[in-house]
C-alpha cells in the first residue's frame, strides 16, 4: 500500500503590510510567508519539512487564515482560532507553543522564552527557534525582543516587527475579536 501524497494549498493574499502567501494542509495553516521574507521563502519550506508534496493553489482551503489574519492586520482580531499543522523539532514545537501565550500589545524577552521553556541557558536556541516559526503573526514572534528592549531581527524584516508591536500596542484588546 503507498502512502498518500500530501497536498499544500497556497494563497498569496494583499494586506496592508504587502502580500502574504499561505500554505495549509489537510490538518490547518502550515505555513505564512511575510512580505520581504529574508529568503527562506515557502519553496525552501516545503524541502524541508514537506518533500514530495504537491502544491496547489487553492483560496478555498485557506479562506480562514485570509479572514484571520486581515482582521488581526485592520486591528480587529487579538488571537487567532485556525486549526494549525506546526512542524518542528521538539524543542521548536515548545517555543512556539510559549509564543502563542504572549498576549497580544505585550513583549517577551528571548531569555524569558528560555526560562519558560525550562531552558534558561538556552537564549541563543530560542533565538534560532524563534527565527524559524513557519507561521509568522499567527504565531506571534514579532512579540520577542532583547533582553534591553532593542528589536532583534524578523523574517520580514525589523521594520515590519515595529510597525505589528505599534499596532497591537495602539489598539486596547478590548472589544476585538478574540
Amino acid at each position: 500500500m503507498t502512502a498518500a501524497m500530501e497536498i499544500v494549498h497556497t494563497a498569496r493574499v494583499d494586506s496592508p503590510i504587502g502580500t502574504l502567501r499561505l500554505a495549509s494542509t489537510a490538518e490547518g495553516l502550515a505555513y505564512v510567508e511575510l512580505p520581504h521574507a529574508d529568503g527562506r521563502g515557502l519553496s525552501g519550506w516545503l524541502q524541508r519539512v514537506a518533500p514530495g508534496a504537491q502544491c496547489v493553489e487553492g483560496y478555498a482551503p485557506n479562506r480562514q487564515a485570509v479572514r484571520e489574519l486581515q482582521e488581526y492586520l485592520d486591528g480587529k482580531r487579538t488571537q487567532f482560532g485556525l486549526a494549525l499543522d506546526l512542524r518542528g523539532t521538539p524543542f521548536q514545537l515548545e517555543v512556539w507553543s510559549a509564543l502563542r501565550e504572549i498576549p497580544y500589545g505585550e513583549t517577551r524577552s528571548y531569555a524569558d522564552i528560555a526560562r519558560e521553556v525550562g531552558r534558561p541557558n538556552a537564549v541563543r536556541a530560542v533565538g534560532t527557534a524563534n527565527g524559524s516559526n513557519p507561521l509568522a503573526i499567527v504565531v506571534p514572534c514579532h512579540r520577542v525582543i532583547a533582553s534591553d528592549g532593542r528589536l532583534a531581527g524578523y523574517g520580514g524584516g525589523v521594520a515590519l516587527k515595529a510597525r505589528l508591536l505599534a499596532m497591537e500596542q495602539s489598539r486596547p484588546a478590548q472589544g476585538l475579536l478574540l
